[in-house]
């Protein structure tokens, strides 16, 4: 299936690692021209080779991709990565907003300052990047935008407060951004992933391993029999649900929150 992502423009936050780097690797697939933005400039470095390596491999081509350090929670980095990426590839059609979770902890462990900083790390960050690049979006036949929350925003997860309360805030700015901007042909919407095998959740089942006295199979699959699915989902399969809602394909939906856990999310 032909996706209509061909040269599209994608920025893509958190992409040194995780869901972020399998998506800007996904998109760079499609035949997008992916900005990877992320705080750590190295990493990123790598994610980019590795995924130049893989495609030139496939198709004999170089993906067109731009590297940008970028910290998700400083509004003038943001504005820098956007006046970058316009100046690189003249357009933007797809902006995949995702940043680092916030610290575990119940109410009492977090104070002002983490608060804060979850705020301006979850939230104000997809204000901000929506407001820079909505101009150029608003000049795109096939514009999105694409948050990236958790499934705390239909089941809330204990020891997750932050999460909890500051990834529902987005869902509601999410829906009210996509009837404020469908006129223009934009579509926004969340997808929250569930329990994924990222480098956030690796150390939580080595943790629980070293404290349970089993090993770190033991942990990962004990969890990954409490999913319908059976399996802990990789950062391909969150990855996938965003292309897919980037693609013209996907121009009705909007306004929406997808969740990618296996089914384990109770709430209807």
């Amino acid at each position: 299936m032909d996706l209509g992502l061909r040269e599209r423009v994608a920025i893509v936050g958190g992409a040194s690692q995780g869901i972020g780097r399998a998506t800007a690797k996904l998109l760079a697939v499609e035949g997008c021209r992916v900005v990877m933005a992320a705080r750590h400039e190295a990493a990123l470095e790598s994610g980019a080779e590795m995924i130049r390596t893989i495609l030139r491999n496939k198709t004999g081509t170089a993906p067109k991709i731009l590297v940008a350090a970028c910290d998700m929670s400083v509004a003038a980095d943001i504005k820098r990565l956007v006046a970058r990426t316009v100046a690189e590839f003249g357009a933007i059609d797809i902006v995949v907003n995702n940043a680092g979770g916030p610290p575990v902890g119940g109410f009492e462990q977090h104070d002002d300052a983490a608060w804060q900083k979850t705020f301006e790390t979850n939230f104000m960050s997809v204000v901000w990047m929506v407001r820079e690049a909505l101009p150029h979006l608003k000049q795109s036949d096939q514009a999105r935008v694409i948050n990236i929350t958790s499934t705390a925003v239909r089941e809330p997860i204990d020891g997750l407060i932050l999460s909890n309360s500051v990834r529902l805030a987005t869902t509601g700015l999410a829906k009210s951004l996509s009837r404020e901007l469908g006129q223009f042909g934009i579509t926004v919407n969340n997808v929250g992933p569930g329990t994924t095998m990222t480098d956030r959740i690796r150390p939580m089942i080595e943790a629980q391993a070293k404290a349970d006295g089993r090993t770190f199979d033991e942990v990962r699959d004990d969890r990954a029999r409490r999913i319908p699915a059976r399996r802990i989902g990789e950062p391909e399969d969150v990855a996938a649900a965003i292309v897919f809602l980037a693609s013209a394909q996907a121009r009705q939906i909007s306004g929406q929150t997808l969740l990618v856990d296996g089914g384990a999310t109770a709430a209807v």
